[in-house]
């Protein structure tokens, strides 16, 4: 297992570094002049003035030029200085986000993790123990019930549930706003008083003591956390019944009720742990998702995340910030697999990771 982890962990920079070229690959499929206007929010008058950008910063160079430059950043010719570079750490400014990328990423990140910690339990809990519930009773009543769940589930997009719920709940009723705080609580969390420690109130919330604080976050929570959370439970459940079934028709589950063993230990024992591989694959690539930032959900609830930000650079052409979420998002991905590898054999012990 040690070594295999190790393994992973030294491909991860090859990874990386293939994932850089195919994002670059894909910016370089445009012209100069369409990379040059995204410098500038409108097209200049002046004559030359387009020629001037694609000269200053290098849009003529061929592709492993730019690519290089790219990555190992420029000089300043003023300063002398080395500016950017994705070796360096450095991402870039974003013009959006009025700051570097990673000064963007880290406030932004913590709104969707908390969105992604209040959804991975439900999503991923309730999900697992209805496909097994739906397998074990198979034809019955509650199997027929729990796929028609699925199906509306599955087929229903996200943005058309997503303001069903807003409308119901929040505009019919007033229970469950969008947003992250109210007012009240925003001008709290934001005075000398509140340490935030990871800018996920809920949790700052508790840390600093203020439940009331904690419950309001909560409450804006909700919503989205049941957009994502029901959409997701339709496709695990779906899974998880599929791999039960095959997992409950093997022949060793017929050996083991012939052994005298009750039928609940015949499913806990036996059929649910060899039926899960395939579903911790799909359930953590819904995790990584998550963090990764859900664009749509975000955007409907007014959530300030990693997916409205995403959204908002694409709008706005901000070049610099889109390749710099998306090369997070990829280290995000990669590390999320590796762990997913790893679960495997914690799993399913008849998975030898050497």
């Amino acid at each position: 297992m040690l070594s295999f982890i190790i393994r992973r962990l030294l491909i991860l920079p090859l990874l990386l570094l293939a994932v850089t070229i195919l994002i670059f690959s894909m910016l370089s499929m445009l012209t100069p002049y369409e990379r040059a206007s995204l410098y500038v929010q409108d097209i200049p008058k002046r004559q030359g003035a387009m020629e001037g950008i694609i000269k200053k910063y290098g849009l003529d160079d061929p592709v492993p030029v730019q690519y290089w430059r790219w990555m190992t950043g420029t000089k300043n010719e003023t300063t002398g200085e080395i500016e950017g570079g994705i070796l360096r750490g450095n991402l870039g400014w974003s013009k959006t986000g009025k700051g570097t990328v990673w000064e963007v990423i880290g406030r932004r990140l913590p709104a969707t993790a908390e969105l992604a910690l209040w959804t991975a339990l439900p999503m991923v809990g309730i999900g697992i123990y209805l496909g097994i519930v739906s397998a074990v009773n198979h034809n019955k009543l509650i199997d027929q019930v729990l796929r028609v769940f699925s199906i509306v589930g599955w087929s229903i997009p996200v943005f058309v549930f997503g303001l069903l719920v807003l409308l119901f709940f929040y505009a019919k009723l007033g229970w469950f706003p969008p947003g992250r705080l109210s007012d009240w609580s925003t001008q709290i969390v934001q005075s000398s008083q509140f340490i935030r420690y990871t800018n996920m109130y809920s949790i700052d919330a508790l840390l600093n003591g203020r439940l009331d604080i904690f419950w309001d976050a909560l409450r804006h929570l909700v919503l989205p956390v049941l957009t994502l959370a029901y959409l997701d439970w339709a496709y695990l459940l779906r899974v998880t019944r599929s791999s039960m079934l095959d997992t409950l028709n093997q022949d060793y589950m017929t050996t083991a009720r012939a052994k005298g063993l009750s039928e609940r230990k015949v499913i806990s024992r036996h059929a649910v742990p060899n039926a899960l591989i395939p579903v911790v694959t799909v359930g953590a690539l819904m995790l990584i998702a998550l963090l990764n930032g859900v664009v749509i959900t975000e955007t409907i609830f007014n959530i300030s995340g990693m997916g409205s930000f995403l959204a908002e650079a694409a709008l706005s052409l901000d070049v610099v910030s889109v390749l710099g979420v998306t090369m997070f998002n990829c280290m995000i991905l990669l590390v999320g697999n590796l762990i997913v590898d790893i679960l495997y054999g914690v799993i399913d012990p008849r998975i030898r990771l050497q």
